[in-house]
């Protein structure tokens, strides 16, 4: 056989050198994962594609010439996963961009992931994508021998959600992170995360396991959008705790997370519980937070430390089982019909302004909070309480993640993440 056929036979024609790899068969995306080298953007070609395994995205990348996996067209690209693990990644400067990542496993606890980060996958970015249908969308946690963790993760822009509640005992949580450095979790909207089984609770999003530095901000997450049921709370330092300590960094689990910020998320009807949960968290920055129709925020334990400042909050902000924070500048025991009387439409996170006296202007200037949700300054002098400053800067879609403009206008069923289109945060 010659050279010329049998070049005709692989699965993806690749170029000599690292570059634009185009892919356009469930075929040619394994080959192109498993062949790729530093600098290539493999790109899909509009329509779908069927895995029945994991891909391992375990050659490094580099920050001048990181591994993108990206959609030719924003939206139009649809990996189904029917696999425990979808994308595995254990190497630095991956990047996925503009995907819809599906699980499609006939029981919901052999879809676990449609990312899983571990050890030296460094600086992943996942950003403008929509996750569907796994037990945790993004996990990340430590491997090897000394155990390292993925450090600099940024997860930007994706919409995560299950379109019917999880049928497992198994942890359900869209972004599920043990261990790490200064991960970002920015603009993302994440909705109905519920599980089915076991004790029934579940969280959008956590960072534990003695993990540290890590900021949510400028999130949305509405617990019961679509459908209701169990115990769902909204965003985490520490979710429900980690444990033995060799699973957390440095050997420890205490405490589940250190230095990290939570700021402009609008959170919404987590009627169950809480909107925010400190658990076992240390000095925490909770600033300019909305949550509505939940029963507000918990500081829990000895080693939960916060600082509390310019949050609008359903419910009350409780120090439990040895938990203290300092509290400033924050309107809590917000009933829903007061949101009601002061938004458009709060429970579908249409934040439209009716009526601000008790809270435009009622702030005190944070220089670690300059923008609001929409990535508009806070510089009119006396900032707003909560995620959104009425300060006529610019449009601001709080339906959205974000606030922007949505992204994905071709009618999928999840109504889109609203990140990227027109500028990035």
């Amino acid at each position: 056989m010659t050279r010329a056929a049998l070049l005709l036979l692989l699965p993806i024609a690749r170029p000599a050198l690292a570059g634009v790899v185009p892919v356009s068969t469930s075929a040619q995306l394994v080959a192109a994962i498993d062949a790729a080298v530093a600098g290539d953007v493999i790109t899909l070609a509009p329509g779908t594609y069927a895995v029945a395994q994991s891909l391992l995205c375990d050659a490094p990348g580099t920050a001048s010439a990181p591994i993108v996996v990206r959609a030719a067209s924003p939206g139009t690209a649809e990996i189904r996963f029917d696999a425990v693990e979808g994308f595995k990644v254990s190497a630095p400067h991956w990047i996925f961009e503009d995907l819809v990542v599906r699980g499609v496993c006939a029981l919901d606890d052999d879809c676990e992931h449609a990312f899983h980060l571990v050890g030296a996958a460094d600086f992943t970015h996942i950003r403008n994508s929509r996750l569907l249908d796994f037990n945790a969308q993004v996990k990340g946690n430590g491997e090897g021998v000394p155990t390292v963790f993925p450090d600099d993760v940024v997860i930007e822009g994706c919409e995560l959600a299950n379109a019917a509640p999880r049928s497992t005992a198994n942890p359900v949580t869209p972004i599920d992170v043990v261990g790490g450095r200064r991960w970002i979790v920015r603009a993302n909207f994440i909705h109905d995360h519920q599980k089915a089984g076991g004790d029934q609770v579940s969280y959008a999003a956590f960072l534990k396991g003695n993990s540290r530095d890590g900021l949510f901000e400028r999130n949305l997450v509405i617990c019961e959008r679509d459908h209701a049921g169990g115990v769902r709370l909204g965003l985490s330092f520490g979710g429900g705790g980690s444990g033995p300590d060799p699973i957390c960094e440095d050997g420890v689990c205490s405490p589940e997370h250190q230095n990290g910020t939570m700021r402009n998320n609008l959170i919404v009807n987590c009627p169950q519980d809480v909107g925010i949960y400190l658990n076992e968290a240390f000095g925490t920055r909770l600033f300019h937070n909305t949550l509505i129709a939940t029963t507000g925020i918990d500081v829990r334990f000895a080693a939960s430390t916060a600082e509390i400042r310019g949050n609008l909050v359903s419910g009350s902000i409780r120090n439990r089982d040895g938990g203290t924070s300092t509290s400033s500048g924050n309107l809590t025991g917000v009933a829903l019909a007061q949101f009601q009387a002061w938004f458009v439409d709060p429970l579908a996170a249409d934040l439209t302004l009716v009526d601000g006296t008790a809270f435009v202007d009622q702030g005190t200037p944070l220089a670690a909070v300059p923008a609001d949700y929409c990535a508009n300054r806070r510089d009119d002098g006396s900032p707003d309480l909560g995620a959104v400053e009425y300060d006529g800067d610019g449009p601001c879609a709080t339906a959205l993640a974000g606030g922007h403009v949505d992204l994905f206008s071709d009618g999928l069923e999840t109504g889109g993440t609203g990140a990227w289109r027109g500028r990035r945060p």
